[in-house]
C-alpha cells in the first residue's frame, strides 16, 4: 500500500490535486485559505531550513508552515 502523497511531499514546481485534509482542526483554517478539495495546488518554494513552503492555491500565493502542508493530502 501506497503511503498518501501530501503538499509537504511535492518538490518545487510540482502540482497536485486537494483531495482531503489529516486534522480537522487544521481544516477549517486551510478551507478558509482558499485550499478546497478537488483544487490544484502547486509547490513555489521551500524556505532554507525546510519552513515555511510556498504554494499557489486558487490564484493566489500562500506560505505554510512544514507540519500544516503535511496535512493537505493529494489525489
Amino acid at each position: 500500500m501506497q503511503a498518501e502523497k501530501t503538499v509537504a511531499d511535492l518538490k518545487i514546481g510540482e502540482k497536485g490535486i486537494i483531495n482531503h485534509f489529516k486534522d480537522d482542526a487544521m481544516s477549517l483554517k486551510l478551507l478558509e485559505m482558499g485550499c478546497l478539495p478537488d483544487t490544484e495546488v502547486s509547490l513555489d518554494f521551500i524556505a532554507p531550513l525546510g519552513c515555511p513552503v510556498g504554494i499557489t492555491v486558487a490564484g493566489y500565493h500562500l506560505s505554510l508552515r512544514k507540519r500544516e502542508a503535511a496535512t493537505i493530502v493529494l489525489k
